[in-house]
């Protein structure tokens, strides 16, 4: 399909730049299957079923923004993709001052060399020293906001708290799985009381996920991989309560991901660890997941086209035209919507 099928306006004013609070206040969009209709986060209780299953990313966002020289060039890192114990691939402003075999200086001790290049000119970078990288970070690292943002402010020290999700555990991820952001002990405990169940698996977001499309058609795009993984017990269970009738809603398109990753063409998801490269696009046949709550995505961005796949590509536009008109807040520290298909 064309890339520009996917596009739309957004004023620059509907970029959220902070999270409302408390995180559960945030407006939510529902849309079922072609009515949409205006509500706010908290009334998923009421919307959801006694039975349905809410599948929730745990993976934890780690500082993996880096400043640094390499001797008299100024170098940013932004860490994407974990590649071994102490090699990640890191996408790299001012690339051009940066050899294979060049040593990079982040300060706090922190030290990578750069090994080389893959094919989209990310550089894999192998840190020096033998604690862990996620301790280096710690010490010399920035919490990596999303590009819509950081270009308008600083990333500061609410961000460490406000850029992870309640259910934060595993580290890994250079971006949130936001959508999960609007949830807190208060809203738990409604969705408990209503007989929600819910589940966790972890895929560590990427920074591709803001990469943008720059190919004309959907067929040459080439997706960025990430890591996840189900285990066992959460397949089976996710399977059993599908099988009693209950839903599974994917809470981010991370979730969604990985659910469809390691699913089979019956619908029944297998346990899975690796890497996931899926690319969803409207045609795609839904397989796990029988709805997805997710915040507002960019335009022509590989994320819109997924919920245009779920809801159709004429439904989606709708939406977000209604969205923009009624002044939802879009993006990571946006409000939410919820897709229930037909």
């Amino acid at each position: 399909m064309r890339v520009d099928l996917f596009d739309f306006d957004l004023p620059a004013d509907r970029i959220a730049l902070r999270p409302v609070r408390p995180r559960d206040a945030a407006r939510m969009l529902l849309v079922e299957g072609e009515r949409i209709s205006d509500g706010q986060v908290l009334d998923l209780p009421s919307i959801l079923r006694p039975g349905d299953v809410l599948v929730f990313n745990d993976t934890r966002v780690i500082p993996a923004q880096l400043e640094g020289r390499r001797g008299d060039a100024s170098i940013g890192a932004t860490l994407h993709k974990r590649e071994g114990l102490r090699e990640w691939w890191a996408f790299v402003r001012n690339a051009k001052r940066v050899r294979d075999g060049d040593l990079i200086e982040f300060g706090g001790g922190v030290r990578a060399s750069a090994v080389r290049r893959d094919e989209a000119g990310a550089i894999l970078l192998a840190f020096h020293g033998e604690e862990p990288v996620e301790v280096l970070l710690e010490r010399a690292g920035r919490m990596p906001l999303p590009p819509y943002i950081a270009s308008k402010r600083e990333a500061d020290a609410t961000d460490r708290e406000d850029y992870q999700t309640i259910f934060a555990r595993e580290k890994g991820a250079v971006a949130a799985p936001t959508a999960a952001l609007h949830f807190t002990d208060r809203l738990l405990d409604m969705l408990d009381e209503r007989g929600v169940r819910r589940e966790t698996l972890t895929l560590h977001v990427g920074a591709g996920t803001f990469l943008p499309v720059k190919a004309d058609d959907t067929a040459d795009h080439k997706m960025h991989s990430e890591w996840g993984r189900i285990d066992q017990a959460t397949a089976e269970r996710l399977n059993r309560a599908r099988a009693e009738g209950g839903r599974l809603i994917a809470v981010g398109t991370t979730s969604l991901r990985l659910l469809e990753s390691a699913a089979t063409d019956d619908g029944c998801v297998k346990p899975f660890e690796g890497d996931t490269a899926i690319f969803i696009t409207p045609g795609y046949r839904f397989r796990a997941v029988d709805g997805l709550m997710t915040n507002f995505h960019l335009p022509k961005s590989t994320l819109f086209m997924l919920v245009s796949a779920l809801m159709g590509l004429d439904v989606m536009k709708s939406a977000y035209e209604h969205a923009i008109a009624e002044k939802y807040r879009f993006y990571s520290y946006g409000d939410a919507s919820l897709l229930l298909p037909a």
